[in-house]
């Protein structure tokens, strides 16, 4: 697919009508046309920030078939987020003159009582609802690893390790690692109970699966990315790293580590 159409996904903004405006103009005088079906965009733009990304990809369901680039509108730094409404400018040259890199990042996909599939971006949470830890069963692959009892569980991309993993003391992982990472949300460690107590990295040849126990009615609380996902008696969430990815524009010399250190250093 060239890219000679763009979607805008807009956020709830007060200005956001004349923000859509200025980028439809500048994108037509360049030869793209902006169109009002994400299913019709070669290009999906994002106006916000890096939440307002995330929220692109998901309504347009993972493509894997267009490029996903993100436009601020405050001046702020971002993990997902290359481009800023107040440069004009910059947009025009970079897509003007092609001065600009691909990249694709990896995806995690879910499943939740072998219903549909489900995939993240950032990261995928599993917690209890109720003010107490939850026990579950982790499997990786068919091998019973440990028996985890604490808050939760945050299984990451490495796109998504610089979120709340980053905050859980997890590692910030090069997104050209195909990995996803699992967190640990206070586990407790005792003479009764025994997790490995740190992060650890998984290949995509090795999925994982929580069986959470059943003896108790945790009414456990999952998200994915920033959307939270509501399905009653989980029984088991299996996780992995899938064979999708999305495609991203960003500029030259913007790499993952360029953003990590605005943001963190």
């Amino acid at each position: 697919m060239t890219n000679n159409t763009i979607y805008f996904f807009e956020p709830n903004n007060k200005n956001s009508k004349k923000i859509v405006s200025d980028l439809e103009n500048l994108f037509a005088d360049i030869g793209i046309k902006a169109v009002e079906n994400c299913n019709d965009a070669s290009i999906v733009a994002s106006i916000g920030g890096d939440g307002a990304f995330l929220q692109a990809v998901r309504k347009n369901d993972f493509r894997n078939d267009c490029m996903y680039i993100g436009i601020g509108i405050e001046e702020k730094n971002y993990m997902y987020v290359d481009f800023n409404y107040h440069n004009l400018s910059e947009i025009r040259q970079t897509f003007k003159l092609n001065n600009f890199e691909t990249r694709s990042y990896p995806v995690i996909e879910v499943k939740v009582n072998n219903n549909q599939t489900n995939y993240c971006l950032n990261e995928f949470t599993l917690r209890s609802s109720l003010v107490r830890t939850i026990k579950m069963d982790l499997y990786i692959e068919d091998f019973l690893f440990e028996h985890f009892n604490g808050d939760g569980i945050v299984i990451s991309t490495p796109t998504g390790s610089t979120g709340y993993n980053k905050s859980l003391g997890g590692a910030v992982v090069d997104p050209l690692i195909n990995a996803m990472q699992v967190t640990e949300l206070g586990s407790v460690n005792n003479n009764n109970h025994r997790t490995l107590g740190t992060s650890f990295l998984l290949s995509k040849e090795r999925p994982i699966t929580l069986v959470i126990d059943q003896s108790d009615d945790y009414y456990p609380i999952m998200s994915m990315d920033n959307e939270a996902l509501s399905v009653q008696n989980t029984e088991k969430v299996s996780v992995r790293l899938s064979d999708k990815k999305i495609n991203t524009i960003r500029l030259h010399n913007n790499t993952f580590w360029h953003k990590a250190q605005r943001n963190f250093l």
